[in-house]
């Protein structure tokens, strides 16, 4: 009998201990995201230069009621765009690092391939008769492999011996979404907007944060910027009044939605309802794919996405979002094709179960001593 017990605890622990493991490595990246959210927040800074006041000059602080209420003219665009599913093995794959899809001639979708980097950020140029904007700057930041700064300056177009002056803006501070910074900084005519909360701030003229919307001309061309802080502080979303497109960064995704500030989410789900209420909206496009066409979510990490998820979105959608993280029970919380998730939480509840886990796995290995 105690050799029977003595076999079946051992294969206890060890069960226990697999489990432990595979809970810890399984928030690890949730858990990174955190802390980097947590250095960035203490150090209060930006790696970029800070944005000075003459820099918001493309852009000005307007109240909602401010905003005209007619339907802007919208320029139509081509929606058939396949993306490259990754590889099971990049190593062995021959992949390009960029993809990039027009919308239309002003309009260019472009993504960083699975293959160079698991996050397979969306990156939007939208281009004015003064100026472009480009919104994120991705994952990878060294030019050789990802040269996302000579992709789009080829995209830009020239006046004489110049290129159009180019805004960079990032959705929110996350590294994924400004890694590729450098390859812009110093080049001529283009400006690198700072990704910390007061850069943000004071670039955009927003005085009473998250209150209050502002606007950038482009030239012909008008994009609405909208605080949306949940899944990050400093996070913001671009309505494009010339293609009717609202670009919700990682505030909202067909993927995993990782919410840091439930209620400051909240909020952000009910402002951006309320701003498109009465306007229209083609598409509503994320940072990320992480489902597939059966809404089931892609392993964290994966290079691999087969029959992957539309990135496009809809207007109901996003009217419906506020209901969604109303139900958001501050951990994790699926909702129909929606995952929410608070990483942090998690990570708090999880280590919580694997001291409990590793208490059980000592007291059943001192049991088993003491029968010796």
């Amino acid at each position: 009998m105690r050799k029977l017990f003595e076999h079946h605890g051992a294969r206890l622990i060890q069960g226990i201990g697999a489990l432990s493991l595979s809970l810890i490595f399984g928030i690890v990246p949730f858990a990174l995201i955190a802390v980097d959210d947590f250095v960035v927040a203490k150090a209060g800074v930006s790696t970029m230069a800070p944005a000075s006041p003459q820099q918001g000059k493309c852009a000005r602080p307007i109240g909602l009621r401010e905003l005209s209420e007619g339907s802007p003219t919208q320029v139509p665009g081509t929606w058939q765009m396949r993306w490259d599913e990754g590889a099971k093995d990049c190593r062995a794959a021959k992949f390009e690092p960029l993809e990039v899809r027009a919308y239309n001639e002003t309009t260019f979708i472009i993504r960083e391939g699975l293959c160079a980097t698991f996050e397979a950020p969306f990156i939007y140029l939208l281009i004015g008769t003064k100026q472009a904007l480009l919104i994120d700057t991705g994952d990878v930041a060294d030019p050789q492999l990802m040269p996302l700064a000579d992709t789009v300056l080829r995209l830009l177009p020239t006046s004489g011996d110049h290129k159009l002056p180019l805004l960079v803006a990032h959705t929110h501070r996350h590294l994924d979404h400004r890694a590729g910074d450098p390859q812009f900084q110093g080049l001529p005519s283009v400006e690198v907007v700072g990704f910390d909360l007061n850069s943000v701030r004071r670039y955009f003229g927003f005085s009473d944060w998250p209150n209050g919307l502002a606007t950038i001309d482009l030239g012909d061309r008008s994009v609405d910027v909208l605080p949306t802080p949940g899944h990050n502080e400093t996070h913001i979303a671009f309505y494009d009044r010339n293609t009717a497109i609202l670009f919700s960064g990682d505030f909202f995704l067909p993927g995993r939605l990782l919410i840091d500030d439930r209620h400051a989410d909240l909020a952000s789900a009910k402002r951006v309802a309320d701003f498109v209420a009465e306007r229209p909206v083609s598409y509503v496009l994320g940072a990320h794919i992480e489902l597939d066409a059966n809404g089931k979510a892609f392993s964290w990490g994966s290079q691999y996405h087969p029959n992957e998820h539309r990135l496009s979105m809809t207007k109901e959608d996003l009217l419906k979002l506020p209901e969604t993280v109303e139900q958001f029970n501050g951990v994790y919380t699926r909702r129909g094709q929606t995952i929410m998730l608070n990483q942090t939480n998690a990570l708090v509840i999880i280590a919580v179960a694997v001291a409990s886990l590793l208490a059980a796995v000592g007291k059943v290995g001192f049991n088993l001593l003491k029968r010796r």
